[in-house]
């Protein structure tokens, strides 16, 4: 894996000598957020060796490089989930790549499914801390020695100064942020009644099919994290009402504004 690490890191440096020292992964109907950066050079993934490539609609596949304000910036257009099939190992590779480019903090964005019965569609929750064991740890494996210990300490994996950030930034541009845990299942179907139940009693407050795995991959890096949901939908049971992608489409671009406006001005104080 190491070694195909620097078969992408190789190809994307024959694209662009650029260096981001921020890194961020734009969920589900939030990647239009990549009309705000001042783009250096565009690399789609289908022409990075060894890349993994995302199938899911909506998603367009590619980093921007870039400034945000005065921040050299890289932004994943799209990311890849455990369940489209690759191996989890797959699935984190562009968060580690990202850390092999240059980046120190990685911030993450997803649509999430509220399992607080005080969200609703629409909310931003900002991410306090996840529950992963749904789906299996990234580090499973020979352990990269040239990337992170073996034993890595996950007792802050979502910076306490970027959340402090975060608020700071909420409140400047008037957004209302809740805060909360994030669970991570495996998708593609959405989760029973009985699974959001089962994540409302393991203190979960919102529930999606990425982000901590890769947040696993980035603290085993030594990289500084912090996370931001869009709660586009309320999980099932919440409400008496089926799930559909269409309608975390549909939501993610409501909000749309308010993200950028928000995620602008995190990534220009950061």
């Amino acid at each position: 894996m190491y070694e195909r690490l620097q078969r992408c890191l190789g190809s994307v440096r024959e694209k662009t000598d650029f260096v981001p020292e921020v890194g961020i992964i734009l969920g589900s109907g939030l990647g239009d957020f990549a009309e705000e950066i001042q783009v250096e050079k565009r690399v789609p993934y289908e022409e990075i060796e060894g890349f993994p490539v995302s199938t899911v609609a909506g998603h367009k596949g590619q980093f921007v490089f870039g400034y945000v304000g005065k921040t050299p910036i890289v932004a994943m257009q799209g990311r890849v989930h455990f369940y489209e099939g690759y191996t989890m190992q797959e699935v984190v590779l562009p968060t580690r790549l990202m850390g092999l480019l240059g980046i120190k903090k990685l911030v993450l964005t997803n649509a999430a499914g509220g399992v607080n019965t005080a969200f609703q569609a629409g909310d931003f929750m900002m991410l306090t801390d996840h529950i992963a064991f749904a789906v299996p740890s990234p580090l499973i494996g020979k352990n990269l020695e040239e990337l992170g210990t073996r034993f890595p300490d996950m007792s802050n994996v979502y910076d306490k100064d970027l959340q402090e950030v975060i608020r700071k930034v909420a409140k400047e541009c008037d957004v209302a942020i809740q805060e909360g845990v994030y669970m991570q299942f495996t998708g593609p179907a959405y989760e029973t009644p009985a699974e959001v139940k089962l994540s409302r009693i393991l203190g979960a407050d919102a529930v999606g099919m990425s982000t901590a795995c890769e947040a696993v991959a980035a603290k085993h890096m030594g990289l500084q994290v912090c996370g931001i949901s869009c709660i586009t939908n309320m999980a099932a049971g919440i409400l008496p009402q089926k799930l559909d992608h269409k309608e975390v489409q549909e939501t993610a671009d409501r909000v749309a504004k308010d993200f950028k406006k928000l995620v602008t001005k995190l990534l220009e104080e950061i």
